[in-house]
Protein backbone atom coordinates (compact mmCIF):
# COMPACT_ATOMS: atom_id res chain seq x y z
CA UNK A 1 0.00 0.00 0.00
CA UNK A 2 0.97 3.73 -1.25
CA UNK A 3 0.64 6.49 0.93
CA UNK A 4 1.04 10.16 0.37
CA UNK A 5 1.72 13.47 3.08
CA UNK A 6 3.81 16.26 1.99
CA UNK A 7 6.41 15.64 4.51
CA UNK A 8 7.71 12.35 6.22
CA UNK A 9 8.91 12.89 9.57
CA UNK A 10 11.69 9.66 10.50
CA UNK A 11 11.73 9.39 14.38
CA UNK A 12 9.46 10.03 16.99
CA UNK A 13 10.86 11.17 19.53
CA UNK A 14 11.60 14.48 21.02
CA UNK A 15 12.98 15.72 17.60
CA UNK A 16 10.41 14.37 15.03
CA UNK A 17 8.02 15.87 17.87
CA UNK A 18 9.93 19.25 17.47
CA UNK A 19 9.59 19.03 13.93
CA UNK A 20 5.63 18.02 14.10
CA UNK A 21 5.26 20.91 16.42
CA UNK A 22 6.24 23.67 13.94
CA UNK A 23 4.62 21.79 10.53
CA UNK A 24 1.09 21.98 12.56
CA UNK A 25 1.99 25.74 13.02
CA UNK A 26 2.19 26.04 9.41
CA UNK A 27 -0.18 24.44 8.12
CA UNK A 28 1.93 21.59 6.29
CA UNK A 29 0.55 17.76 6.20
CA UNK A 30 2.55 15.45 7.52
CA UNK A 31 2.83 11.77 9.26
CA UNK A 32 5.86 10.67 11.84
CA UNK A 33 6.98 7.31 11.22
CA UNK A 34 7.90 5.91 14.68
CA UNK A 35 9.73 2.43 15.19
CA UNK A 36 8.70 2.56 19.01
CA UNK A 37 5.25 0.85 20.25
CA UNK A 38 5.06 3.68 22.84
CA UNK A 39 5.96 7.28 23.02
CA UNK A 40 8.43 8.78 24.51
CA UNK A 41 11.66 7.79 21.75
CA UNK A 42 14.69 6.97 23.69
CA UNK A 43 14.55 8.06 26.79
CA UNK A 44 11.91 4.98 27.90
CA UNK A 45 15.20 2.93 27.69
CA UNK A 46 17.33 5.18 29.64
CA UNK A 47 18.79 3.63 32.81
CA UNK A 48 16.86 4.29 36.23
CA UNK A 49 18.83 6.89 38.01
CA UNK A 50 19.37 8.96 35.12
CA UNK A 51 18.92 12.15 35.50
CA UNK A 52 18.31 15.80 32.69
CA UNK A 53 21.03 18.51 32.70
CA UNK A 54 18.68 21.23 33.75
CA UNK A 55 15.82 21.51 35.32
CA UNK A 56 11.99 21.50 33.39
CA UNK A 57 11.77 24.53 32.70
CA UNK A 58 14.96 24.22 30.66
CA UNK A 59 14.26 21.13 29.50
CA UNK A 60 11.17 21.90 27.13
CA UNK A 61 10.18 21.38 23.76
CA UNK A 62 8.50 24.48 21.87
CA UNK A 63 5.05 25.85 22.72
CA UNK A 64 4.96 23.48 26.17
CA UNK A 65 6.79 24.08 29.50
CA UNK A 66 7.87 20.67 30.82
CA UNK A 67 5.89 20.61 34.23
CA UNK A 68 8.46 20.59 37.17
CA UNK A 69 8.76 17.25 38.68
CA UNK A 70 7.85 16.79 42.35
CA UNK A 71 10.59 16.93 44.95
CA UNK A 72 13.30 16.80 41.70
CA UNK A 73 15.04 20.05 40.87
CA UNK A 74 16.28 17.45 37.89
CA UNK A 75 13.95 15.32 36.39
CA UNK A 76 13.98 11.68 35.60
CA UNK A 77 13.72 9.67 31.83
CA UNK A 78 10.25 8.40 32.98
CA UNK A 79 9.44 12.27 33.45
CA UNK A 80 10.57 12.91 30.00
CA UNK A 81 8.74 10.10 28.78
CA UNK A 82 5.29 11.14 30.59
CA UNK A 83 5.86 14.80 28.98
CA UNK A 84 6.75 13.56 25.43
CA UNK A 85 3.76 11.84 25.92
CA UNK A 86 1.75 14.40 27.11
CA UNK A 87 2.88 16.57 24.15
CA UNK A 88 2.14 14.68 21.52
CA UNK A 89 -1.70 14.19 22.66
CA UNK A 90 -1.56 17.82 23.18
CA UNK A 91 -0.60 18.97 19.46
CA UNK A 92 -2.48 15.96 18.33
CA UNK A 93 0.43 14.75 16.24
CA UNK A 94 0.08 11.87 13.85
CA UNK A 95 2.38 9.58 14.67
CA UNK A 96 2.34 6.06 13.18
CA UNK A 97 3.98 3.15 15.27
CA UNK A 98 5.30 0.92 15.09
CA UNK A 99 6.28 1.55 11.87
CA UNK A 100 10.45 0.66 10.98
CA UNK A 101 11.55 2.60 7.87
CA UNK A 102 13.52 0.27 5.49
CA UNK A 103 15.17 3.03 3.11
CA UNK A 104 14.55 6.78 1.36
CA UNK A 105 14.53 6.45 -2.30
CA UNK A 106 14.23 9.22 -5.03
CA UNK A 107 11.42 8.80 -6.91
CA UNK A 108 10.96 11.29 -9.46
CA UNK A 109 9.51 14.61 -7.77
CA UNK A 110 8.89 12.46 -4.21
CA UNK A 111 11.16 10.63 -1.90
CA UNK A 112 9.54 7.33 -1.88
CA UNK A 113 9.95 5.87 2.01
CA UNK A 114 9.73 2.26 2.26
CA UNK A 115 8.51 0.69 5.85
CA UNK A 116 7.91 -2.75 7.21
CA UNK A 117 4.43 -1.14 6.96
CA UNK A 118 3.77 0.08 3.87
CA UNK A 119 5.27 3.01 1.63
CA UNK A 120 4.74 6.42 1.60
CA UNK A 121 5.42 9.09 -1.12
CA UNK A 122 6.91 12.89 -0.09
CA UNK A 123 7.82 15.81 -1.33
CA UNK A 124 10.29 16.51 1.31
CA UNK A 125 11.33 14.09 4.75
CA UNK A 126 12.73 15.15 8.02
CA UNK A 127 15.14 12.18 9.45
CA UNK A 128 15.16 12.34 13.21
CA UNK A 129 16.07 8.93 14.22
CA UNK A 130 18.92 9.74 16.49
CA UNK A 131 21.48 8.38 17.84
CA UNK A 132 20.86 6.11 20.86
CA UNK A 133 20.13 3.26 18.02
CA UNK A 134 23.61 2.86 16.96
CA UNK A 135 26.17 2.54 20.48
CA UNK A 136 29.58 2.75 19.85
CA UNK A 137 32.05 0.53 20.61
CA UNK A 138 35.72 1.30 20.50
CA UNK A 139 38.00 -1.96 18.80
CA UNK A 140 40.28 -2.93 21.95
CA UNK A 141 42.59 -5.44 21.45
CA UNK A 142 41.25 -8.49 22.93
CA UNK A 143 37.89 -7.32 23.48
CA UNK A 144 36.80 -10.54 21.93
CA UNK A 145 38.47 -12.99 24.98
CA UNK A 146 36.64 -10.99 27.55
CA UNK A 147 34.91 -13.69 29.15
CA UNK A 148 32.95 -11.78 31.53
CA UNK A 149 29.81 -9.67 30.34
CA UNK A 150 30.11 -6.51 28.29
CA UNK A 151 26.96 -4.16 27.16
CA UNK A 152 26.54 -0.24 26.42
CA UNK A 153 25.11 2.20 28.30
CA UNK A 154 21.93 1.36 26.45
CA UNK A 155 21.57 -1.94 27.94
CA UNK A 156 22.33 -0.59 31.45
CA UNK A 157 19.47 -0.66 34.24
CA UNK A 158 20.63 -0.62 37.74
CA UNK A 159 23.06 -1.08 39.93
CA UNK A 160 21.52 -4.13 41.13
CA UNK A 161 22.11 -6.19 38.29
CA UNK A 162 26.21 -6.42 39.49
CA UNK A 163 25.85 -6.33 43.17
CA UNK A 164 28.63 -7.82 44.14
CA UNK A 165 30.83 -7.81 41.41
CA UNK A 166 33.60 -6.37 39.74
CA UNK A 167 32.82 -3.53 37.37
CA UNK A 168 34.53 -1.33 34.86
CA UNK A 169 32.84 1.55 33.68
CA UNK A 170 35.00 3.35 30.42
CA UNK A 171 34.27 6.37 29.30
CA UNK A 172 35.05 10.13 30.15
CA UNK A 173 31.26 12.07 29.79
CA UNK A 174 28.19 12.26 31.45
CA UNK A 175 27.30 8.84 31.06
CA UNK A 176 30.54 7.32 32.34
CA UNK A 177 30.23 9.63 35.45
CA UNK A 178 26.49 9.34 35.92
CA UNK A 179 26.74 5.19 35.32
CA UNK A 180 29.94 5.14 37.76
CA UNK A 181 28.26 7.23 40.41
CA UNK A 182 25.39 5.03 40.40
CA UNK A 183 27.44 1.95 41.06
CA UNK A 184 30.03 3.70 43.24
CA UNK A 185 28.19 2.84 46.99
CA UNK A 186 27.06 -1.03 45.72
CA UNK A 187 29.87 -2.19 43.59
CA UNK A 188 32.93 -0.08 43.61
CA UNK A 189 33.19 -0.05 40.01
CA UNK A 190 36.58 1.12 38.11
CA UNK A 191 36.26 4.01 36.34
CA UNK A 192 38.58 4.17 32.74
CA UNK A 193 38.77 7.35 31.04
CA UNK A 194 41.03 8.38 28.02
CA UNK A 195 42.06 12.16 29.59
CA UNK A 196 41.49 12.87 33.28
CA UNK A 197 37.74 13.77 33.46
CA UNK A 198 36.60 17.58 33.24
CA UNK A 199 33.52 18.59 35.26
CA UNK A 200 32.10 21.78 34.48
CA UNK A 201 31.44 24.21 37.73
CA UNK A 202 28.49 23.06 39.39
CA UNK A 203 26.55 26.05 38.89
CA UNK A 204 26.77 25.17 34.91
CA UNK A 205 23.51 23.48 33.30
CA UNK A 206 22.27 22.49 30.55
CA UNK A 207 20.72 25.98 29.58
CA UNK A 208 24.05 27.64 30.16
CA UNK A 209 25.35 25.11 27.93
CA UNK A 210 22.84 25.45 24.86
CA UNK A 211 23.21 29.21 25.65
CA UNK A 212 27.18 28.41 24.90
CA UNK A 213 26.46 26.21 22.02
CA UNK A 214 24.19 29.01 20.19
CA UNK A 215 27.08 31.56 20.85
CA UNK A 216 29.67 29.37 19.07
CA UNK A 217 27.23 28.54 15.76
CA UNK A 218 27.01 32.30 15.73
CA UNK A 219 30.24 33.15 15.71
CA UNK A 220 31.47 30.84 13.15
CA UNK A 221 28.84 31.94 10.85
CA UNK A 222 29.88 35.10 11.32
CA UNK A 223 33.25 34.31 10.49
CA UNK A 224 34.25 35.20 13.77
CA UNK A 225 37.26 33.19 16.32
CA UNK A 226 36.03 29.84 17.07
CA UNK A 227 35.88 29.72 21.23
CA UNK A 228 35.74 25.89 21.30
CA UNK A 229 31.82 26.42 22.52
CA UNK A 230 30.74 23.61 25.70
CA UNK A 231 33.80 21.87 25.05
CA UNK A 232 35.83 24.37 26.08
CA UNK A 233 34.37 24.35 29.68
CA UNK A 234 34.47 20.62 30.29
CA UNK A 235 33.11 17.21 29.30
CA UNK A 236 30.73 16.21 32.73
CA UNK A 237 27.49 17.90 34.30
CA UNK A 238 28.13 18.08 37.69
CA UNK A 239 24.57 16.96 38.62
CA UNK A 240 23.65 16.09 42.28
CA UNK A 241 24.23 12.51 42.09
CA UNK A 242 27.80 12.83 40.39
CA UNK A 243 28.34 15.76 42.20
CA UNK A 244 28.22 13.85 45.47
CA UNK A 245 30.05 10.66 44.27
CA UNK A 246 33.10 13.05 43.26
CA UNK A 247 32.80 14.98 46.62
CA UNK A 248 33.05 11.75 48.44
CA UNK A 249 35.75 10.90 46.71
CA UNK A 250 34.38 7.79 45.03
CA UNK A 251 34.77 9.03 41.50
CA UNK A 252 38.39 8.06 40.96
CA UNK A 253 39.61 7.24 37.64
CA UNK A 254 42.41 5.16 36.11
CA UNK A 255 43.93 6.16 32.31
CA UNK A 256 42.42 3.90 29.56
CA UNK A 257 44.12 0.08 29.53
CA UNK A 258 45.62 -0.99 26.82
CA UNK A 259 43.71 -4.73 25.79
CA UNK A 260 41.47 -6.75 27.46
CA UNK A 261 42.08 -10.58 28.30
CA UNK A 262 40.12 -13.37 29.39
CA UNK A 263 39.53 -12.19 32.73
CA UNK A 264 39.85 -8.60 32.78
CA UNK A 265 42.12 -5.57 31.27
CA UNK A 266 45.93 -5.12 31.29
CA UNK A 267 47.61 -1.37 30.98
CA UNK A 268 50.68 0.01 29.22
CA UNK A 269 53.09 -1.27 32.57
CA UNK A 270 51.49 -4.49 32.43
CA UNK A 271 49.57 -4.42 35.65
CA UNK A 272 46.10 -6.11 35.32
CA UNK A 273 42.85 -5.57 36.73
CA UNK A 274 40.26 -8.39 37.12
CA UNK A 275 36.36 -7.73 36.22
CA UNK A 276 33.14 -9.53 35.95
CA UNK A 277 31.82 -7.00 33.31
CA UNK A 278 32.58 -3.69 31.36
CA UNK A 279 30.40 -1.13 30.73
CA UNK A 280 30.97 0.74 27.61
CA UNK A 281 30.15 4.57 27.96
CA UNK A 282 31.89 5.26 24.33
CA UNK A 283 29.13 7.11 22.74
CA UNK A 284 26.91 7.01 19.38
CA UNK A 285 26.88 6.99 16.00
CA UNK A 286 23.76 8.95 14.22
CA UNK A 287 21.52 6.01 13.24
CA UNK A 288 21.14 6.83 9.45
CA UNK A 289 20.74 3.34 7.47
CA UNK A 290 17.67 3.99 6.26
CA UNK A 291 19.22 7.27 4.12
CA UNK A 292 22.10 4.44 2.94
CA UNK A 293 19.60 4.41 -0.83
CA UNK A 294 20.06 8.35 -1.25
CA UNK A 295 24.08 7.90 -2.03
CA UNK A 296 24.61 10.90 0.38
CA UNK A 297 27.21 9.69 1.96
CA UNK A 298 30.98 11.77 1.50
CA UNK A 299 34.70 10.08 1.43
CA UNK A 300 34.96 10.12 5.48
CA UNK A 301 30.85 8.93 5.93
CA UNK A 302 29.04 12.09 6.68
CA UNK A 303 26.73 13.32 5.06
CA UNK A 304 27.09 17.23 4.03
CA UNK A 305 24.37 19.57 5.32
CA UNK A 306 23.70 23.60 4.97
CA UNK A 307 21.94 24.12 8.80
CA UNK A 308 19.45 20.85 8.67
CA UNK A 309 19.30 20.66 4.63
CA UNK A 310 21.37 17.54 2.97
CA UNK A 311 23.19 19.97 0.72
CA UNK A 312 22.92 16.94 -1.90
CA UNK A 313 19.25 16.34 -1.64
CA UNK A 314 17.40 19.66 -0.91
CA UNK A 315 14.19 17.81 0.11
CA UNK A 316 15.88 16.07 2.85
CA UNK A 317 16.72 17.05 6.27
CA UNK A 318 18.61 15.81 9.27
CA UNK A 319 17.29 16.83 13.08
CA UNK A 320 18.66 16.30 16.49
CA UNK A 321 21.65 14.61 16.17
CA UNK A 322 23.83 16.92 17.33
CA UNK A 323 25.61 20.31 16.67
CA UNK A 324 26.65 19.68 12.63
CA UNK A 325 22.45 19.63 12.37
CA UNK A 326 22.20 22.83 14.78
CA UNK A 327 23.30 23.93 18.17
CA UNK A 328 22.56 21.20 20.62
CA UNK A 329 20.08 19.89 18.72
CA UNK A 330 20.51 16.33 20.21
CA UNK A 331 19.09 18.08 23.25
CA UNK A 332 15.36 18.85 24.60
CA UNK A 333 16.30 22.43 25.02
CA UNK A 334 17.95 22.62 21.70
CA UNK A 335 16.03 20.75 19.18
CA UNK A 336 13.25 23.22 19.02
CA UNK A 337 14.98 26.33 17.06
CA UNK A 338 16.32 23.99 13.97
CA UNK A 339 13.31 22.07 13.87
CA UNK A 340 11.79 25.63 13.20
CA UNK A 341 14.24 26.34 10.83
CA UNK A 342 14.16 23.24 8.43
CA UNK A 343 10.29 23.53 8.66
CA UNK A 344 10.40 27.07 7.63
CA UNK A 345 12.47 25.82 4.44
CA UNK A 346 10.34 23.06 3.46
CA UNK A 347 7.17 25.15 3.43
CA UNK A 348 9.53 27.68 1.38
CA UNK A 349 10.39 24.71 -0.67
CA UNK A 350 6.76 23.54 -1.60
CA UNK A 351 5.58 27.09 -2.16
CA UNK A 352 8.34 27.19 -4.85
CA UNK A 353 7.04 23.62 -5.88
CA UNK A 354 3.26 24.74 -6.09
CA UNK A 355 4.25 28.19 -7.94
CA UNK A 356 6.75 26.43 -10.43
Amino acid sequence: MTNGAQVVVIGGGQAGLAAGYHLRRLGLEFVILDAQTTPGGAWQHAWESLRLFSPAAYSSLPGRLMPAQPSETYPDAQHVVDYLTEYEKRYELLVERPVRVLGVHRDGGFLRVETDSGTWRARAVISATGTWWRPFLPAVPGRAAFRGRQLHTVEYRSPADFAGQRVLVVGGGNSGAQIAADLADGTDPTWVTQRPPRFLADDIDGRVLFDVATARRRALDDGRTDLGGVASLGDIVAVPPVREARDRGLLTRRPMFTRLHSGGVEWPDGTRAEADAIIWCTGFRPALPHLAPLQLRGRRGHIGTDGTRAVDEPRLHLLGYGDWTGPASATLIGVGRPAREATREISGLLADRRAG
